[in-house]
């Protein structure tokens, strides 16, 4: 039988004391008394939604605009064209251009985490498929990173917008909401904006439970599983 870390011991006796499902306030409260490491680690939260990706009316893919923010520098590329690159320049972006950037992207220059285009710019990045695509940074409609508002567009982007997807297997979204330096209230509030968005986009074609369960996770620490029922109360315990 294989011996048993001492990170593996810890989190056996965590989930044995800790198996019921339990409120979002006291989860986050839980996780940060776990705290282990000495970096600034993320919290996460995982959805396990009853879809069926692989059918076409019931994928989910949205965004979401987390009020609390991420605690992360968020940088942000713009290819465009006329006066939209100076509009993009103006908004902050971290890096703008059109053929010359497109140019440099090809060549291997990726440092950057969210990539946004204009529509007639589109063009240009289609080569680009194999080398953008893999890495998520492909701009798409979708996520809203196809759009001739770049201005707003980049704003959102560095302020805390975000794109999420289930994944094709199991129907799982996940995506982190914070660090656990941020307080209790500023995570609770970005988990808030999730969990509505996740509502708000339901499918009509799907039957049964839509939610089946939710867990709050750091990047080193347990996850703790939330309970189903007081999801929609949580904007209320924020405001008492």
């Amino acid at each position: 039988m294989a011996t048993q870390t001492k990170r593996q011991k810890t989190f056996a006796a965590f989930y044995k004391e800790n198996s019921d499902a339990i409120t979002a306030a006291e989860a986050i409260k839980l996780i940060k008394d776990q705290k282990s490491v000495k970096f600034d680690e993320t919290l996460e939260v995982h959805f396990r939604l009853g879809v069926n990706p692989k059918m076409n009316d019931q994928q989910i893919r949205s965004t979401v605009q987390l009020p609390g923010g991420t605690g992360k520098e968020v940088r942000v590329a713009v290819v465009a064209k006329g006066e939209k690159i100076k509009e993009a320049q103006d908004a902050g972006a971290d890096v703008f251009g059109a053929e010359e950037l497109v140019a440099k992207i090809s060549e291997g220059f990726l440092d950057f985490d969210k990539l946004v285009s204009t529509p007639d710019a589109m063009a240009m990045l289609s080569k680009l498929g194999k080398v953008l695509g893999p890495k998520g940074l492909m701009p798409n409609p979708k996520d809203g990173t196809v759009t001739f508002d770049v201005g707003k567009t980049v704003k959102e982007l560095k302020a805390g917008k975000v794109a999420f997807r289930a994944e094709k297997d199991g129907g799982v979204v996940q995506m982190a909401i914070g660090k656990l330096s941020f307080d209790d209230t500023r995570l609770l509030k970005n988990l808030v904006a999730v969990v509505d968005q996740i509502t708000k986009i339901k499918p009509p074609s799907v039957k049964g439970q839509y939610i089946k369960s939710v867990y709050l996770a750091s990047t080193q620490g347990p996850s703790v599983k939330l309970d189903l029922s007081t999801l929609q109360d949580i904007a209320k315990s924020i405001a008492n």
